[in-house]
């Protein structure tokens, strides 16, 4: 099987801004991170052999002067000295411990965060690719791809609602990526506006598009409280970009709790929320609510939707909220992995933090839908009980 990854960018933006803010503010954190394979996959024999020979490649990615001058030119807020840092990195495969038990796989990573914040995306697309490679599933072909694509871009033109491609970590191959890429440029009109893929942002000529993930909100509850970390995230997020990168995250910890702890402040200093979990109509409308109560017009702000979604979706919440709020979409699965086979159902999570005052501290995520959330079942319990949620039970992403 050839060497999938050619790109230090073939990563999400928000890799790369988080892993910019952690630089500046904890280079002392030390991270471990978890693979939870959600969709129960069974993985072929010899998986675990080639998915660690892909990684190993990864060592010699580096940033190339192309690169780092696009970053450079489009990314005004990172300062030259991180991408400076960033020339020098170098993935580091003993970082990643890999091992198959049969049909099931294990996959952790152990660093200093600063490093380790980078393997998430690149080991879920591996994993994705490395699967349906050994399956020999057949795919329709990057024709039928092509059109599928464009027969998408011609519905979002026509509700006249902007899309970006958020689909590197569980594309089906860099191929299928590129195809899908490939067409949105050539083909969306107004309606495409950018890429979480740096490297696909590079090669087309697009802007990256990106933020912060949980992982920013659940290491700041863990090392410094429940209560205070969705307010604690976003202050520490303002201090490294002053304003630029102002999309938040609303679900770490709920929604409800989130929007509780979404002063005045916040909410006029950030541009807009991005929803990640639970129902999108009803995200929408608690928005709403939320800037008429702090006396903020709603129109003047944007919700980025990124859920799950399809063309389907995309049109219900148009209808629902154009004219109300600003919208845009983030589309994973359904752009890159939408080639006739079962989209796979997986992702890599932050489990537990350390440094140099406090030691393994497990980390939480209470998603606004239950079969999402990860953490210890004594560490779920401890944040719903300070939080003051209610029943939260556990889960299959509950680690042990």
């Amino acid at each position: 099987m050839k060497t999938i990854f050619h790109s230090i960018l073939d990563n999400d933006f928000y890799k790369f801004t988080m892993q910019y803010a952690v630089t500046k503010l904890y280079p002392d954190v030390i991270a471990r991170y978890k693979f939870i394979n959600r969709g129960q996959h069974e993985f072929p024999e010899g998986f675990a052999e080639e998915l660690q020979r892909q990684v190993d490649a990864m060592a010699d990615l580096a940033l190339t002067k192309s690169e780092k001058d696009f970053l450079n030119e489009n990314c005004p807020y990172i300062s030259p000295a991180y991408l400076d840092f960033l020339q020098g990195y170098r993935y580091d495969p003993s970082e990643v411990k890999i091992s198959q038990d049969g049909k099931d796989v294990s996959v952790e990573v152990e660093g200093n965060w600063y490093r380790t914040i980078l393997w998430e995306v690149p080991l879920l697309a591996l994993i994705s690719e490395v699967f349906y490679t050994l399956t020999e599933a057949p795919r329709i072909s990057n024709d039928e791809v092509t059109h599928n694509t464009s027969y998408k871009v011609d519905l979002y033109n026509q509700l006249g609602v902007t899309v970006a491609d958020f689909g590197t970590r569980r594309r089906h191959s860099y191929e299928v990526h590129d195809v899908v890429m490939n067409e949105l440029v050539n083909h969306s009109g107004k309606s495409f506006v950018g890429s979480s893929n740096v490297h696909f942002a590079h090669k087309y000529g697009v802007k990256p598009i990106g933020t912060h993930a949980h992982e920013w909100f659940m290491f700041h509850a863990a090392r410094f409280g429940y209560k205070v970390a969705n307010s604690m995230s976003l202050d520490r997020w303002v201090k490294v970009y002053y304003g630029d990168l102002g999309i938040a995250l609303t679900d770490t910890y709920t929604s409800d709790i989130f929007f509780r702890q979404f002063d005045k402040k916040l909410s006029k200093l950030f541009d807009g929320v991005r929803h990640d979990s639970g129902d999108p109509i009803e995200f929408g409308e608690k928005v709403i609510a939320h800037y008429e109560k702090m006396g903020i017009n709603p129109q003047h702000k944007t919700i980025i939707f990124s859920d799950g979604l399809n063309s389907e979706k995309v049109e219900t919440i148009t209808n629902a909220f154009k004219g109300r709020i600003g919208l845009s979409f983030g589309i994973g699965t359904n752009l890159t992995n939408d080639v006739g086979l079962r989209a796979m159902n997986i992702v890599m999570k932050l489990t537990e933090i350390s440094s140099y005052d406090i030691p393994w501290t497990g980390v939480v995520k209470l998603s606004d839908e239950k079969n999402k959330h990860t953490g210890t079942e004594n560490d779920i319990r401890l944040a719903k009980e300070i939080l003051q949620l209610g029943e939260i039970k556990a889960n299959p992403e509950v680690l042990s």
